[in-house]
């Protein structure tokens, strides 16, 4: 379940390309603080990916809520004592 909840989200990712530098930003709406930037648009990419994967993790471990994607609902185990 957490495979496709991973590529539901990163199904709703968008990206953009800085003018600038040519760099490629992006982010998932709904995910706040989870955003990435690289040189290319693969690497924004894998990137993204990794700082939603870390971000889940941490999510999970301070069992705080995460979006519902695509009806996908991942919900904190409740501590055991």
């Amino acid at each position: 379940m957490l495979t496709q909840y991973i590529q539901a989200a990163m199904q709703k990712a968008t990206f953009e390309v800085f003018q600038e530098d040519g760099s490629f930003y992006g982010e998932i709406p709904g995910f706040q603080g989870v955003w990435a930037n690289a040189t290319t648009l693969e690497g924004c990419r894998e990137e993204l990916q990794s700082v939603l994967e870390d971000w889940i993790l941490v999510r999970i471990a301070d069992h705080l809520p995460l979006p519902i994607v695509n009806g996908i609902e991942l919900k904190p185990q409740e501590e055991v004592a």
